[in-house]
């Protein structure tokens, strides 16, 4: 059953520079329902998150509105206890000397990195400590980032994504990049999350990155939303070679699809 909207827009329009990346948006979406927002490159999902994540303010006009939580004005603290988020963004602007307990612990205060004025209690670094161990990374809390491989890299970006135990985890193409076991590991556990009770937001342009628990597709083609419903609705041959203007053929399997030529 679908709980509090985490995310309404109405009539959303967003500009990034001189062109618009999200036009008239109209979307809900709840905590309890995991969701999965498909598109192209450059349909506007990244722009979304910035939405989510309060990078990307929208245009101020009549009719629209955008509240988070329930709320039209959001404290960024209070945003980050309820909301993690995982990207590629974020993976490339922490520093290669960087050890990756420190990364974990960055989470607390929202940083990119533990600076002096970063205190971190005991509790927060044992926090820390549980959550590398859940993530397969115990023992390599000294390693510094630059020497982890990219799945362990992600990986670790989800553990700092957690320190707050959030309501809603938010993940901007989490599997791109990786080679196929590093995948199957990440999935592994967003679904051991999913079942705990996490609300996860994927965003994504690849089908095998949406495990079975997800249930609901928003598609994104061109800044507008062309499909909102269930996955068993939205995930047809003949949706998806329209959303990505190219002849595909669905092949699906034990809760999981594919992409292929059609």
């Amino acid at each position: 059953m679908a709980g509090a909207p985490y995310l309404e827009l109405e009539r959303v329009e967003a500009w990034q520079g001189p062109r618009p990346v999200l036009q008239g948006l109209d979307l809900r979406l709840n905590l309890g329902e995991h969701t999965v927002v498909l598109g192209p490159n450059g349909a506007g999902k990244s722009a979304l998150i910035k939405l989510l994540s309060r990078e990307l303010y929208p245009v101020v006009q009549a009719g629209s509105s955008l509240r988070l939580f329930g709320n039209s004005t959001v404290n960024l603290w209070e945003l980050r206890g309820r909301m993690g988020h995982v990207s590629a963004d974020l993976q490339a602007g922490y520093r290669p000397q960087i050890p990756a307990e420190q990364v974990v612990l960055s989470g607390w205060f929202g940083s990119m990195g533990v600076g002096r004025h970063h205190q971190a209690s005991e509790p927060q670094r044992q926090r820390a400590l549980k959550l590398l161990g859940q993530m397969g990374l115990g023992g390599l809390e000294h390693r510094p980032f630059g020497e982890l491989s990219d799945g362990q890299r992600r990986r670790l970006l989800l553990a700092r994504a957690l320190v707050h135990r959030p309501e809603l985890l938010v993940l901007d193409e989490p599997t791109n990049g990786l080679d196929p076991q590093a995948r199957h590991l990440l999935l592994r556990i967003l679904r051991r999350l999913a079942g705990e009770g996490t609300t996860l937001l994927l965003v994504t342009h690849q089908l095998e990155a949406v495990i079975p628990e997800i249930s609901r597709a928003v598609l994104l083609k061109g800044g507008r939303i062309v499909g909102d419903g269930s996955i068993g609705e939205l995930f047809t041959a003949e949706r998806l070679s329209d959303l990505f203007d190219t002849p595909l053929q669905l092949v699906q399997r034990r809760g999981w699809r594919q992409l292929l030529p059609a």
